[in-house]
C-alpha cells in the first residue's frame, strides 16, 4: 500500500507538461473583413498551431497589448484605417520574435506583406551602388562634354557634323 501511495504521489513529478509558446506567427486579415488583423500562431511548417490558447503579450508598434488566443488565433482591438507599416513583437521565455508588415488597405480588404529586415541593408546598398555608378557615368559624361566643346570650338566640329556622320554610318551599314 505504501508503494502504491508513493507511486501516486510521484506521478505528477514524472509527467512533462507541454508549455505553450508562440515560436512564430503570421498576420492576416481577420476572416470577418472588418478592417482588423488576425495574428496567427504558426509552427515551423507555417501551419496554424491550434494548441495556443490563453493571453499572450504582444508589442504592436511599441504599444504592449494582451491578446487572447483561441485555437492559435488572436485579433487585436484596433482597426486599420489606411495603409501602414506595423511591427509586431512577441517575447517568449527563451527569445523574442519580431516581424515587420506592410498592411495595404484597398476596397477589397487588407493585404499583408511581410518585410524582411535584410531589405533595410540591401536597398541602401543598391542605392549607393547606383549612385556610385551614376557618379562614374556622370564623370564620363562631363569629360565627353568638355571634349566635345573643345573640338567644337577649336577644331571646327559641330553638332550637325556629328549627326551627319552618324546617319552616313547607318546608311553604310544598311546598304
Amino acid at each position: 500500500m505504501n508503494k502504491l501511495l508513493f507511486f501516486l504521489l510521484l506521478i505528477p513529478f514524472l509527467g512533462n507538461a507541454q508549455t505553450q509558446k508562440i515560436e512564430n506567427f503570421v498576420v492576416k486579415e481577420n476572416l470577418s473583413r472588418n478592417g482588423k488583423l488576425a495574428i496567427i500562431a504558426v509552427d515551423s511548417m507555417e501551419k496554424t498551431n491550434e494548441n495556443i490558447n490563453g493571453i499572450y503579450k504582444f508589442s504592436i508598434n511599441g504599444f504592449t497589448q494582451d491578446l487572447k488566443f483561441h485555437d492559435g488565433i488572436a485579433v487585436p482591438n484596433d482597426k486599420i484605417e489606411s495603409s501602414t507599416f506595423v511591427f509586431f513583437k512577441h517575447k517568449n521565455q527563451d527569445h523574442s520574435k519580431g516581424r515587420l508588415f506592410y498592411i495595404y488597405k484597398s476596397d477589397k480588404g487588407l493585404s499583408t506583406f511581410a518585410i524582411s529586415g535584410l531589405m533595410f541593408l540591401i536597398i541602401p546598398a543598391v542605392i549607393l551602388l547606383i549612385a556610385y555608378a551614376f557618379k562614374k557615368l556622370l564623370l564620363t559624361a562631363i569629360v565627353l562634354v568638355i571634349g566635345f566643346f573643345f573640338f567644337n570650338h577649336w577644331q571646327g566640329l559641330d553638332v550637325t557634323s556629328i549627326i551627319e556622320s552618324i546617319f552616313a554610318s547607318l546608311k553604310n551599314l544598311i546598304f
